[in-house]
């Protein structure tokens, strides 16, 4: 709970991941992909509910062990390659309605820290917002950036003024997926995090990593071992 208001934090994770079978609950530096977010859930001091949003029985099973709740079964109609993200935390917010904050909680994040969690939610509520997304500083600014059009000629993709060097350029920042924070009464009439007005949630580049590919995983187990010494 935090200033009063009752707080569920949403892990969704669906079975049948195509680019990376069995993601969720692979290993990454000992443990299933899935735990260090359970883990780091635990442990903050706001979140009074945690639970598990999952179809695949192997992933409702590996949480289970890691002391995340599963009160429910995702629909499978909530669990296709098609299904919007949002949806299965709008589920799970109807599901549970005696809460005041939704918290979202994606397991490709594992190097998001307990930290992380709670000062998104300070940063959205104590500065009065009804939404925050954490966010990371870009190192290759849009700014900079070209399409190629069907003759194979480059054309910025967002062309810079009036800055001709690159440090010029100005900062940009993209949201990592690793904290979503939204008032439930906003985010089920809205239906999206990314509502106007939301509040930014800066965290370091090296805890923001996204696992979607086999190479983050690579980065994520080599960030691990030199950064907390995981062995």
């Amino acid at each position: 709970m935090i200033t009063g208001k009752k707080v569920l934090a949403v892990i969704p994770a669906r079975g049948g991941s195509k680019r990376v079978p069995g993601k969720n609950i692979r290993g990454l530096a000992g443990k299933p992909l899935i735990a260090w977010t359970i883990e780091e859930a635990r442990k903050s001091q706001y979140i009074d509910r945690l639970i598990l949003s999952s179809e695949d029985e192997a992933i409702i099973k590996v949480a289970e062990t890691y002391k995340c709740e599963v009160p429910f079964r995702r629909p499978s109609s909530l669990a296709q390659d098609d299904t919007p993200g949002i949806a299965p935390v709008l589920h799970a917010a109807r599901k549970l309605p005696d809460y005041d904050l939704i918290v979202l909680l994606q397991p490709t994040s594992p190097l998001r820290m307990a930290d992380d969690i709670d000062k998104a939610m300070e940063t959205c509520v104590h500065a009065g917002y009804k939404t925050c997304i954490s966010v990371s500083k870009v190192d290759k600014s849009p700014h900079w950036m070209y399409e190629i059009d069907d003759r194979n000629v480059l054309r910025p993709f967002f062309p810079l003024t009036g800055a001709a060097r690159r440090q010029d350029a100005p900062v940009v920042y993209a949201a990592n997926g690793a904290v979503y924070v939204a008032c439930r009464e906003k985010l089920l009439r809205e239906k999206s995090f990314r509502s106007k007005g939301a509040v930014a949630y800066e965290m370091p580049a090296e805890r923001a990593v996204d696992i979607d590919t086999e190479l983050d995983f690579l980065l994520c187990e080599f960030l691990m071992k030199t950064m907390r010494g995981i062995c």
